[in-house]
């Protein structure tokens, strides 16, 4: 089964990234790995559990903390009938560059580097944590992150955790692969709003220009632009839920042509902006 690397953004308005899936999905990336750590809450059933060289199955439903470019499965892999997933997505410095280093948290920063090794947990912890996840689906992105650090307490002392001893690791050909993805995203996220060639990204990457293209095709399965478009409206969708206007966000992400941004917009949201867009009390959306 090949490995592939899965590129995650956070949830628009958050630092991390909060899904809920209540169907096993037929996926296209089966068994990949990605730089963030991931809580994966599965409320009942039972299924495959394959993270690095363990493999094994749960029953009864799982809860599951897995490090960084630890290679797993997709749990919705073979499964059929009722399905549900509730699934956490966060980097090490989603708080900030030094937010684990603080005294409080020295738990937490245990339980992380734990983490690399693939954790599970006991029905007692799930119970305890799964309701407070399920919560989160509907929290206020404030309370949100309240919660979820607060549930990282909870696992932090959970005293059912199981390490899976699952560390695989990366081939150099892989680690070398991924540094050069770190580069084009860290790229991204500091420049989004300015013009992004791909003359410039094969260079950040020490490839020519048709390498570049063929390792982001193999790496991600999208085009530069495809890339630098959904990350572009991402950040257009949070500036738009605080209020900005339609125009100055389409300018503010990249968008030299605000036809192009609406665009762009309708077709990778199914709405168009003024109608995503939350304006100030008295104040009438942009019109298009």
């Amino acid at each position: 089964m090949k490995l592939e690397f899965e590129p995650i953004q956070p949830t628009p308005g958050n630092s991390f990234t909060l899904r809920h899936y209540t169907q096993a999905r037929d996926r296209s990336i089966v068994w990949h790995y990605h730089p963030e750590y991931e809580l994966v809450y599965i409320p009942r059933g039972s299924g495959r559990r394959h993270i690095g060289q363990h493999a094994s199955h749960y029953a009864g439903g799982e809860l599951v903390f897995i490090g960084p470019n630890l290679p797993h499965l997709s749990f919705s892999y073979e499964q059929e009938g009722a399905f549900e997933q509730v699934v956490l997505q966060l980097r090490e410095d989603f708080m900030g560059e030094n937010f684990l280093e603080r005294p409080e948290l020295a738990a937490v920063r245990e339980l992380f580097r734990r983490s690399r090794q693939g954790l599970t947990f006991g029905a007692a912890t799930r119970a305890a944590v799964g309701p407070a996840l399920h919560q989160m689906l509907t929290q206020p992105p404030p309370t949100r992150l309240l919660t979820l650090l607060q549930v990282l307490y909870q696992l932090a002392a959970a005293p059912d955790a199981t390490e899976l001893h699952a560390d695989l690791g990366l081939s150099a050909a892989q680690a070398r692969d991924q540094q050069r993805l770190q580069r084009v995203y860290a790229h991204i996220e500091q420049h989004f709003a300015e013009p992004i060639t791909v003359q410039q990204m094969a260079a950040l990457t020490f490839l020519t220009v048709p390498a570049f293209c063929r390792y982001l095709k193999k790496m991600t399965g999208q085009t530069l632009t495809t890339l630098l478009q959904e990350y572009r409206i991402s950040q257009a969708r949070l500036l738009l839920l605080q209020g900005r206007p339609v125009a100055g966000v389409g300018f503010a992400t990249g968008f030299n042509n605000l036809s192009h941004f609406n665009r762009t917009f309708r077709k990778l949201t199914g709405q168009r902006p003024s109608d995503y867009h939350r304006p100030p009390t008295g104040q009438k959306p942009d019109s298009i």
